[in-house]
């Protein structure tokens, strides 16, 4: 590994006597750019995540000089790549100068899968309202170039966390709308009642039991079939509980389904949001009687 740093430090220092000296303009560039390539390599080799990025930076630089934007924007790729193992900061603004190169030269679909890299490094710092900034460009790029299943990913990450967030309105918006795209969809019309399950828990966070029961009113139009499921019957049972303010009923109803569809972390914690507010709400009223 010392002797992979050495030869990238060699060809580091090679590259930067090329950038000083004299010569042509674009040949001393072109030098550059190869010995710099060379060095970020050896860093990488050697696991040596920061002085690997900074050797990307730099390849990017020597690209722009020669007005190469597509190859600036693959070199700051590369470099936020080598700090996504060391520098999250260092690797999202590296993303970001990428991103930028290819809006210019209209590479779309590459944008907005980096925007999307972007929102996942956020995710990973808990930083949700970044996350969801970045997953809502990473998704209109993805629909402009009509990759919707790209989209649509993206979208139900920024659902997730709206709702995580209590942003419940723009979560069921984007749950409701995924739902009726899918209807239309021989391969996606299985999920359907998976986002409508989605959407309705959002609404019984909100709390309102006739907005509610308006929406699965809505769902069974949009979708015939989604009275016959568990995950109406979830809903409908969790409504009628929040409705007679029933504590035992809720807690039940949510049993009962997962015994036998094992509910994931974020359905869980939404559940646990509605039941202490009906409990508190219990309370209240044991308090006034």
């Amino acid at each position: 590994m010392g002797d992979q740093i050495a030869r990238a430090e060699d060809f580091e220092k090679k590259a930067e006597k090329k950038l000083s000296g004299w010569g042509l303009f674009g040949s001393k560039y072109e030098d550059a750019a190869d010995l710099f390539d060379k060095a970020a390599n050896a860093f990488k080799l050697a696991k040596s995540w920061d002085q690997a990025g900074a050797a990307y930076v730099k390849l990017a630089n020597c690209h722009l000089k020669l007005d190469s934007k597509h190859e600036a924007a693959n070199a700051y790729a590369d470099a936020a790549h080598c700090y996504k193992k060391s520098n999250i900061k260092e690797s999202i603004s590296c993303l970001e100068q990428s991103v930028n190169l290819f809006l210019e030269i209209g590479r779309l679909n590459m944008s907005a899968r980096y925007y999307k890299e972007i929102a996942e490094l956020y995710e990973q710092r808990e930083n949700l309202e970044q996350s969801i900034v970045y997953y809502e460009r990473a998704a209109d790029l993805f629909q402009s170039e009509d990759v919707n299943t790209s989209a649509n990913q993206c979208r139900q990450k920024i659902a997730q966390f709206a709702s995580q967030l209590e942003q419940y309105p723009k979560a069921i918006e984007i749950y409701e709308d995924i739902a009726r795209q899918s209807l239309n969809n021989n391969l996606l019309k299985y999920g359907v009642k998976g986002h409508l399950l989605n959407a309705g828990i959002c609404q019984l966070c909100k709390g309102d039991v006739v907005a509610i029961n308006n929406a699965l009113e809505r769902y069974q139009e949009l979708d015939p079939t989604f009275s016959g499921t568990r995950e109406y019957r979830l809903l409908a049972d969790l409504a009628a509980a929040i409705d007679e303010e029933d504590v035992a009923k809720f807690t039940d109803a949510v049993k009962e389904y997962d015994s036998m569809t094992q509910l994931d972390v974020w359905k869980t914690t939404l559940l646990l949001r509605v039941k202490e507010a009906l409990k508190a709400k219990e309370l209240e009223e044991d308090d006034l009687t």
